[in-house]
């Protein structure tokens, strides 16, 4: 608790981010059998590798490991979207990125509401991947005025945490009752509902339209459609899954396995098939709905402009090879076009730095040895790291993929839910609806190297260090 008798937005988010995890793995307890898998992946990871473990201590990333999570909900409309940028707030959480997945078929556009100050990330780096359905992308006029009329009649927060907010934003903060309380009110916003606000025929004509817009129409609310733990080691997870009952997809999403990982992998089990009471009829008339389902991540280093225009390149290689939709039937020959395209990407976190691929952290050496401090500048710092006085450290990927978040809509709505949109994105019209503007990404992480670079300048007693 801070001064004024608020607790920290830090502290609210770490609450909701625990109350959240116990919620889904109640409703959906295979989440709970792959957190297991992953903390002995990791556990295994860390006991046969301490330089790794020394790595990830120096980072700040060895205390976060266990808690970090991330999760994902799709949400129909403007006012919806503008008021989670608000609840999100409460927590310290800010949108970052703009993701626009309608090219590959899912008509909506994202952010991720996170942290994104360096503290608040080692203390909880909890990520919410935040979809805004497209109205104006549904061709069919009676589907369009459907969707739009079934989301004008619903309210997915309740009156208690609107409440909350708004005592938050007026006097900058809420006390440990109140910060409590929010928690609990906010869970219920994505909470599964069982019972559908449409009929049977609706949900029908909702999902021929496509299977995301039944998903986000036609219930109560938002309802959290997975929770991502983070391993060190997605390829042991992926193979030992059918072990413990779980069924993966076939491919899992991002560049190829590596020594020194870049950006994001991501893999899931497949969505479960739930029992859905449909408006006018009764618990013994069940339907069904998928959307619900585990995923895991890997996360690497964040790279930078250069990094991610080969990265983009590479990764449109291996899928021009492909020259279709990855699946179980084609798992093997994309996997190997992902490596031959990737054989041009350095897996060596020194190349990265040197070529300007990927962002690092500098860090002073404990000890310090003498130095020339005559140096060019521009050259001081590569001489600093020559002799031992500065080292550095990949900086984590905080952010999410396009492509990787839609192959996972894909894998779990279903191959054939793929639709082709002739649209350009409309970050605009996306930012409009939140209220606000993305933060870039990119600058962050730029950022974070900028002050490392200083940081050290300081430790060194060096004005400038470049």
């Amino acid at each position: 608790m801070n001064h004024s008798g608020f607790v920290s937005v830090d502290s609210t988010r770490i609450d909701f981010s625990r109350a959240m995890s116990d919620m889904y793995k109640h409703e959906v307890p295979l989440y709970g059998t792959l957190m297991e898998l992953v903390a002995k992946t990791n556990e295994c990871v860390l006991a046969a590798s301490p330089a790794f473990v020394e790595r990830l201590t120096v980072t700040g990333e060895i205390h976060r490991l266990g808690i970090e999570r991330h999760g994902a909900i799709r949400v129909g409309t403007a006012q919806e979207l503008a008021t989670l940028r608000r609840l999100f707030a409460v927590m310290g959480m800010e949108p970052v990125g703009y993701y626009d997945l309608t090219p590959a078929g899912v008509p909506v556009h994202a952010t991720a509401f996170r942290p994104v100050n360096e503290k608040s990330l080692e203390l909880n780096p909890f990520r919410v991947f935040t979809s805004l359905l497209r109205l104006g992308l549904i061709t069919d006029e009676h589907v369009r005025n459907l969707a739009q009329t079934t989301l004008a009649e619903r309210t997915i927060f309740t009156p208690r945490v609107l409440e909350l907010i708004d005592k938050f934003e007026q006097q900058n903060g809420l006390n440990w009752a109140d910060s409590a309380e929010f928690v609990n009110e906010a869970l219920e916003t994505f909470r599964w509902h069982s019972n559908a606000t449409v009929t049977l025929e609706q949900y029908q004509s909702l999902s021929a339209e496509h299977r995301l817009i039944a998903d986000v129409v036609a219930f109560r609310g938002p309802h959290i459609n997975h929770l991502t733990p983070r391993t060190l080691d997605i390829d042991t997870v992926q193979l030992k899954m059918p072990d413990c009952g779980i069924v993966p997809k076939a491919v899992i999403e991002g560049p190829p396995k590596r020594e020194c990982p870049i950006l994001l992998r991501q893999t899931s089990f497949k969505a479960l098939e739930e029992p859905i009471t449909f408006k006018g009829q009764t618990d013994s008339d069940l339907g069904s709905h998928s959307a619900r389902f585990g995923e895991i991540e890997q996360r690497g280093v964040a790279l930078t402009p250069k990094g991610r225009a080969l990265y983009d390149r590479l990764l449109n290689t291996a899928r021009d090879r492909l020259g279709e939709f990855p699946n179980e039937s084609n798992a093997k020959r994309y996997v190997a076009a992902l490596e031959e395209a990737f054989a041009e990407f350095p897996d060596s976190y020194d190349k990265m730095r040197k070529q300007g691929l990927a962002y690092f952290k500098y860090i002073p050496a404990p000890q310090l040895n003498t130095y020339d401090k005559g140096a060019v500048a521009k050259q001081q710092l590569e001489a600093l790291i020559d002799g031992g006085h500065v080292r550095y450290e990949p900086i984590v990927y905080e952010d999410f993929l396009p492509v990787s978040a839609a192959g996972i809509f894909q894998s779990n709505l279903g191959d054939d839910a793929q639709s082709n949109y002739a649209t350009s994105s409309s970050q605009e019209e996306f930012e409009a609806a939140l209220g606000v503007s993305t933060i870039n990404e990119l600058k962050l992480y730029a950022d974070t190297q900028r002050r490392s670079i200083t940081k050290c300048a300081l430790a060194l007693g060096i004005i400038e260090l470049n």
